[in-house]
């Protein structure tokens, strides 16, 4: 691997992960100059079976899709893991199989199951201790101390911002290594993130087309 993902989060440039969903997608990443990639859950629920991210993709198939891309890249890849497909046993296993696969970082997010897309409509949240407990399970289960937790909330569409904040601040003291307050609705609510967390940990902002969130470029978010 060029770098590790940790080495790469030191830096105080923001770093660009290109959504990718199959091996040719992250070929085409790494050969156009990206450091890292992220696998995302819903582009490959899109491609491989042309149905919306709706929770209809399983462990074993994520999986899958982690081996074939690291056998065709060096680069980090981050991985959409999800919910981590089940309760906090479900998210130890998830975590142990997707690093062997080849995982650098794996994303939990603490929607219920079925699960949505971030950027639907329809979401419903487990609750905050139950999350905690999950992100607990994960870090303990990673087997190399490079590899990274996101601790994604969708609480922004459920229960709202403060809401978010709240649950965040929970996540990061279970011992996530960045924090995902996804679909922020409007740039205030983009610029109050850093300012709330920006010195206590990582933070991920995900673009996407015709989303919820306001879409800025990597020069705008990293003004931020």
């Amino acid at each position: 691997m060029k770098m590790t993902l940790k080495k790469l989060l030191t830096s105080n440039k923001i770093l660009l992960a290109p959504g990718v969903f199959d091996g040719l997608s992250a070929l085409i990443a790494e050969k156009s100059g990206a450091e890292a990639v992220y696998l995302s859950g819903a582009s490959f629920a899109y491609t491989r079976f042309g149905r919306p991210d709706v929770g209809l993709v399983t462990m074993s198939e994520v999986a899958e899709n982690i081996a074939l891309i690291r056998d065709r890249i060096s680069l980090p890849i981050i991985v959409d893991a999800d919910n981590g497909f089940g309760n906090a046993l479900n998210v130890q296993r998830t975590v142990r199989f997707f690093e062997r696969c080849g995982a650098n970082c794996l994303q939990l997010e603490d929607q219920s199951i079925p699960k949505r897309c971030g950027h639907l409509q329809g979401k419903s949240l487990i609750k905050k201790v139950e999350m905690v407990g999950k992100i607990r399970a994960a870090c303990d289960a990673r087997l190399s101390k490079d590899t990274l937790i996101i601790a994604r909330t969708d609480a922004i569409a459920v229960e709202g911002f403060d809401s978010a904040i709240d649950r965040s601040d929970a996540y990061l003291v279970a011992g996530a290594d960045i924090l995902f307050i996804e679909a922020p609705q409007s740039i205030a609510e983009m610029q109050m993130i850093p300012k709330i967390f920006g010195k206590r940990a990582l933070l991920m902002a995900n673009m996407v087309e015709g989303g919820k969130s306001p879409s800025l470029t990597a020069d705008e978010l990293q003004k931020m």
